[in-house]
């Protein structure tokens, strides 16, 4: 059998199929780069009108979605989507329910500068005119003349009640008492005792008839205070409208297009002359609260709260890092005076959810999920198409502080969740209404196909990485070099990894020892040279295990023969690291009644898959040697100095091959490894981690004595995927290091065992000298045996027989 070319051991770049020098030549991508499934998911979604189009991105992490989505957006945003400003004003009918304000991009921050201008101009102004002469003057008249109204109706009854010896006297304000006179001083008690009973009767029918005439009195004096009060109302108003009317005027013209802003307008204006003590008097708790918000402006009740502001019209997209109920929704800020809380519109602050209104919100989906009431709070103002600020302590059904009912915001947002796949399955499988919020997913690639357009489009991919993160710009063959690392990446010398983070890294790495080297660009030998510094990096536990080759302590052969021991090899993970490791398997062979019995599995130290592996393995032993009669010869299996749990079907072939020396007493090559699984008629199926294990068993060949004639043998589908590092391809090129492939167990037995394997003629017999003859042979001898041990017993049982 031959050994395989060099170039199927690595899939190099040609380099002429690349139009430039540097990635400095090359167009950044605007695209995203191999994920069309993906992309056209997504623009299906943002092109959708209709609620619960929102998006699941569907990938493991390091892919890249978030970037490439934010990259998407920015090049395909929906621009017919209008994004608003959002402003909370005071409701001065229902101050506990503040009104929301839309207004265009970039108006709301001209409206609140509008008021705040307005306000600063009436602090000033009102307190002068309120204190001016000519206010004070007409103001001084309308009280005088309430006031002589008042003394000239008292003065009347009190005329009348002079002449009828009873004295008018006021004892509270607004209270007022007759009382029956002697002369110039007040009957007491006992003078009035001492007076006739007509005396006393009289004074009694004249008090009588003048409280009367007090009442009377009394109701005209209220009446006319109201007169007095409208009037001083009616003067503070017009008074107002002098100062505030013409610039409220402006305003409502300004913002003619609003009506919403132009009621707001004329209920400030109505509502000024109500609150005028806001501008008269120092109120100690407005000032306190404005102190505590940070926010030192007053009066706070005609104050915008710009909850959400545009500086142009783009569209809001917001990537959300922490989605607690409070980021993603808003609150309401509280602020303590003198022991008391208070809160107000103005202390509301928005969510991310208010400023991706209009637009996108991206979130990371597990992130969501770990947040208490986030999710809940998610879909339901998803479903409602509203945006409620609620307390996080209403939510708990806790009694909070004095609370805010704000007035609802219309939501037209799109969500993107990222996350994986597990995450989506169980949000499918226990949350019906998952489904019906995030009706598109948009499943992202690992991997995209390798061809020369392809490759120009990663190596512009790479281009737009260096840019993105300021790093030197790359040569030709160090392009080149990152291409071939993304195909080891991917296992497959046609398919390059999309697992832009580990892309990333290299290529910052590769910067650094560019940097170190004083370079002005980053060439072929810098990413080399990253490559080996993250490997040495994370190669602890590998150079543990290699250690113990060395010294002895793991039994490896690497040379020679021996039955019944094979080569198998291991890949083992270390936090992303990934190694290949050699493992010696080893089987015996005894009288029995043709069970192969695996240790690992009656130790519980085998996975299901691995003894599925041994089963398979059995079953193909007895379809050829036990299909028409017994096989009375019994095996044991394992594999040696392990201390682990063994998973995985990979050393099926090599478990084959050990059992087939072990029952033919054929030695094994020792030089040689053996990697793949079988089926029930041989065929060798494809396994993962080639790469790891032909360089693991290439380093165990260093580390103990280098022949010349070592090698791997690996399953043929697995050509595909090798991608090998530079010095097992150097060796392969001087001949002292080999690479097989095989597609049948029969061709994998040929070689381990330095002879053939045999095939059967029509009566099903094999070549004596060959491997399965010989085991025939074996197998024949062992059941002409038990046939006469059988004979011999059963003539002893039989009594006719003498």
């Amino acid at each position: 059998m031959k050994s395989l070319p060099l170039h199927q051991l690595y899939k190099a770049c040609v380099l002429k199929e690349f139009p430039f020098k540097t990635t400095r030549q090359l167009e950044p991508l605007a695209e995203i780069v191999g994920q069309n499934r993906a992309q056209e998911a997504v623009r299906f979604a943002l092109a959708m009108p209709h609620g619960g189009y929102n998006v699941y991105a569907v990938g493991r992490n390091g892919l890249g979605k978030r970037t490439m989505m934010l990259r998407y957006l920015e090049h395909h945003a929906d621009t017919e989507h209008k994004s608003h400003d959002w402003c909370y004003v005071a409701n001065f009918e229902e101050p506990r329910s503040p009104r929301v304000l839309r207004l265009p991009s970039g108006r709301g921050q001209a409206l609140k500068q509008d008021m705040d201008r307005l306000m600063s101009r009436l602090m000033k102004v009102i307190p002068q005119t309120f204190d001016s002469d000519s206010f004070l003057e007409r103001a001084d008249q309308l009280k005088n003349e309430y006031s002589k109204k008042q003394e000239d109706e008292l003065e009347k009854v009190a005329e009348q009640a002079k002449r009828k010896k009873v004295s008018l006297t006021i004892t509270t304000p607004g209270g007022y008492r007759l009382v029956a006179m002697q002369g110039s001083e007040p009957h007491t008690v006992e003078s009035f005792e001492k007076l006739t009973e007509e005396q006393r009767a009289k004074f009694e029918d004249s008090i009588n008839k003048l409280e009367k005439k007090l009442r009377g009195a009394l109701r005209k004096l209220a009446e006319w205070e109201q007169e007095y009060v409208d009037k001083q109302q009616a003067l503070n108003e017009e008074t107002l409208e002098g100062i505030a009317g013409p610039q409220f005027d402006e305003l409502i013209e300004r913002y003619t297009d609003q009506p919403e802003v132009v009621a707001y307008l004329k209920a400030v204006r109505n509502d000024l002359a109500d609150s005028l003590d806001i501008f008269l008097e120092d109120n100690e708790e407005q000032a306190a609260i404005a102190y505590a918000s940070l926010d030192r402006k007053l009066p706070r009740r005609y104050q915008i709260n710009l909850l959400v502001h545009h500086k142009g019209p783009d569209v809001p997209m917001v990537v959300e890092d922490n989605p607690t109920y409070h980021n993603l929704f808003g609150y309401v800020e509280n602020v303590t005076f003198k022991g008391t809380v208070f809160t107000d519109f103005s202390l509301i602050r928005p969510g991310s959810l208010h400023k991706a209104n209009g637009g996108y919100l991206l979130m990371d989906a597990i992130k969501v999920l770990e947040q208490p009431f986030v999710w809940d709070g998610l879909k339901r103002a998803l479903r409602s198409r509203s945006l409620q600020i609620n307390s996080l302590e209403r939510e708990l059904t806790l009694s909070g502080t004095i609370s805010l009912e704000p007035e609802e915001i219309p939501l037209d947002v799109k969500i993107v969740l990222f996350g994986d796949r597990e995450t989506w399955m169980l949000l499918q499988e226990y949350d019906p209404e998952f489904a019906e919020l995030f009706r598109v997913t948009a499943d992202f690639e690992n991997e995209m196909r390798r061809t020369p357009e392809s490759q120009l489009l990663y190596a512009k991919f790479i281009a737009s990485l260096v840019i993105e993160k300021k790093l030197l710009h790359c040569d030709q063959k160090a392009v080149a070099r990152v291409i071939e690392h993304s195909a080891r990446m991917a296992e497959h010398q046609d398919r390059l990894s999309l697992h832009a983070a580990d892309i990333a890294n290299l290529l910052r790495e590769s910067d650094y020892w560019a940097r170190q080297a004083n370079a002005n660009l980053i060439r072929a030998s810098h990413v080399e040279q990253a490559l080996a510094s993250a490997r040495y990096r994370s190669s602890r536990i590998r150079d543990q295990f290699y250690d113990s080759i060395t010294e002895g302590t793991t039994l490896v052969t690497t040379s020679g023969h021996r039955v019944g021991q094979v080569n198998a090899l291991s890949v083992l993970s270390t936090g992303g690291f990934e190694f290949g490791l050699s493992n010696r398997i080893t089987a015996n062979c005894y009288y029995g009644d043709g069970d192969v019995i695996d240790i690992e599995r009656d130790v519980k130290l085998g996975g299901n898959i691995h003894s599925k592996g041994v089963m398979i393995l059995t079953s193909w032993l007895a379809s050829h040697f036990a299909a028409s009669e017994p096989m009375y010869l019994s095996a044991s299996l394992t594999f040696e100095q392990n201390y682990g749990e063994v998973d995985g079907d990979s050393a099926s072939l090599a478990e084959l091959c050990a059992l087939v020396s072990a029952l033919s007493g054929l030695p094994v090559r020792q030089d040689l490894a053996i990697t793949g699984s079988i089926n029930q008629f041989g065929e060798v199926q494809p396994i993962g981690g080639a790469n790891e294990k032909i360089e693991g068993f290439f380093q165990t060949c260093r580390l103990t004595e280098v022949t010349g004639t070592q090698g791997v043998i690996l399953p043929h589908i697995n050509v595909q995927n090798l991608m090998l590092e530079s010095d097992v391809i150097d060796a392969v090129r001087k001949g002292t290091f080999t690479v097989y492939s095989v597609s049948h167990a029969e061709e994998a037995i040929t070689l381990l065992l330095g002879r053939p394997a045999g095939k059967a003629d029509d009566k099903g017999r094999y070549p004596k000298q060959s491997v399965f003859g010989m085991i025939q042979q074996r197998l024949e001898v062992l059941r002409e045996q038990e046939r006469q041990e059988h004979h011999g017993h059963d003539k002893n049982k039989d009594p006719s027989i003498h």
